[in-house]
């Protein structure tokens, strides 16, 4: 739930209202970025190309988002709010019908790395733009309810994108996601505050710090790693390891996007208390639920759980960063966004590939294994950093 306390001239209605549409644009560009995944054999199939060609589109749009968060953010800082999303949005609704309408494998690839260059940027200025229409003493309730978004996208949106386009052909998910892009740039054009610069009250950082902006940087790459070392190759594991069905599988997964939404609001309400502590308990949950599959994960019941924590946990961290990064972000809120962006989206690429290489060598408890001593890694960090009077 959205909170009401809003700030200065900004009604409630109209706050509540553009903090729905950013996160409507959160989802359809997780959607989006994820629909390769789900729709792989038949846009394998439209295209006339290998299915290891269609993977290399979520890999490239990751490295896309990870190569230019910050550069892009730089460039655009002085680009008014109101215009800079309506304009991205805007880009990501043509970029998508544009995919839909693809003639073959390159122009889809060029679709795709224009959604993620848009993607960069409005990960890097919407938590700022969206937290700056609130009073500070909610802003960790309106991170939570704005990030529900992702979550949604992987518990509503791809399922139910990958379901439409093996009933329809696999561009039709792609005209629907354009056109909710559509939807959610025309709305943020009309509702947000014309704020003339990226600053507003949520611009700036309070408490800014280098030394413990750079302990929840790197410990937020280690656990990221450490999560998709397993969760790349999770059906994998519980068809392989845990011995489930496909069909399963798919409950599974869903239990684990609903998990996320579950946690992205419970973090949120718990980060306005302290995002400090709530950042390490979420990484202290994602080397709980890695450390159960590498004992557990050949058992279902367990393995399910695991999952299902670990989809919890991991969204309620994504929450969890994104506040402390409004209050201890040394160079500006946007800035510490991106960093925080392309952090998350090199360790995906990261544990990734380390995932794939376990998995083809010791087995598939070595990317539990290694999965749960990545994220312990990451939660020593946060414990090394003292608490503050701010905290």
């Amino acid at each position: 739930m959205i909170p009401s306390g809003t700030a200065g001239e900004v009604g409630r209605a109209r706050a509540v209202a553009a903090v729905a549409a950013l996160t409507l644009a959160l989802f359809v560009y997780g959607t989006v970025q994820s629909l390769p995944i789900g729709l792989l054999p038949q846009i394998a199939s439209g295209l006339d190309v290998p299915e290891s060609s269609v993977g290399l589109l979520v890999t490239g749009y990751g490295l896309v988002v990870t190569v230019t968060a910050v550069p892009l953010t730089r460039a655009t800082r002085r680009i008014p709010r109101r215009r800079l999303l309506t304009a991205l949005l805007g880009a990501f609704a043509a970029a998508t019908l544009l995919s839909a309408l693809a003639p073959g494998y390159a122009f889809l690839l060029a679709a795709q790395v224009l959604i993620a260059l848009t993607h960069a940027v409005l990960l890097s200025v919407v938590a700022a733009t969206a937290t700056g229409m609130f009073r500070e003493a909610v802003r960790a309730k309106v991170v939570g309810a704005l990030f529900s978004g992702i979550p949604l996208a992987s518990a509503v949106g791809v399922p139910a994108g990958t379901w439409l386009g093996q009933r329809t052909e696999w561009r039709v998910p792609f005209l629907v996601m354009s056109a909710l892009g559509l939807v959610a740039g025309v709305t943020v054009a009309l509702l947000l505050p014309p704020a003339p610069t990226a600053r507003n009250a949520a611009s700036v950082a309070p408490h800014p710090s280098r030394s413990r902006f750079t302990l929840l940087i790197a410990a937020t790459g280690l656990a990221v790693a450490g999560v998709f070392t397993f969760y790349t190759y999770v059906a994998v594991f519980l068809t392989q390891a845990a011995g489930l069905s496909p069909d399963t599988v798919s409950a599974v997964l869903l239990a684990n996007g609903l998990a996320g939404l579950a946690g992205t609001w419970v973090s949120g309400a718990l980060c306005d208390r302290n995002a400090r502590v709530t950042m390490a308990g979420t990484v202290a949950l994602l080397t709980a639920a890695l450390a159960l599959l590498a004992v557990a994960g050949d058992h279902p019941w367990p393995a399910t759980a695991a999952v299902a924590l670990l989809g919890l946990a991991l969204a309620a961290m994504i929450t969890a960063l994104q506040s402390r990064i409004l209050r201890i972000s040394p160079r500006g809120v946007e800035a510490g966004s991106a960093a925080g962006s392309a952090t998350i989206n090199a360790g995906i690429a990261v544990g990734a590939l380390l995932g794939g290489r376990l998995l083809e060598s010791p087995g598939h408890h070595a990317i539990t294994l290694t999965g749960a001593l990545l994220t312990a890694a990451g939660l020593a960090l946060l414990l090394v950093e003292r608490p503050a009077p701010f905290d």
